[in-house]
């Protein structure tokens, strides 16, 4: 069993811990499913004694982890602005993520 990981989702890195919280890019499933990251990149013991790099990911290895949380992030203005043309557009995004607490 592992302590620490780096793990790939989403198109972005993050570095897990068991028990550590994170919101990541939506992922499919409810609230209570299991996730599961098999994009692992690194494992390291709680002392860093023991280090495994893959090349790029491990082999047979995955983290697990538990659907907390599905939601929507805050609002994002996109503004699109021409000067001396009138031009003049404003759009707004709510990133949809997932929290997830790892096993």
């Amino acid at each position: 069993m592992f302590m620490r990981a780096v793990i790939a989702t989403g198109g972005k890195q993050y570095l897990v811990q068991t028990g550590a919280k994170l919101k990541v890019e939506k992922l499919p499933g409810e609230v209570g499913e299991t996730a599961i990251f098999d994009k692992v990149l690194l494992t390291a013991s709680d002392d860093g004694k023991k280090i495994d790099f893959g090349t790029p990911y491990l082999e047979g290895i995955i983290v697990k982890g538990k659907i907390i949380k599905q939601g929507k992030g805050r609002t994002i203005r996109v503004e699109k602005f021409k000067r001396k043309i009138r031009y003049h557009k404003v759009h707004g995004q709510r990133q949809r993520y997932t929290e997830v607490e790892i096993m």
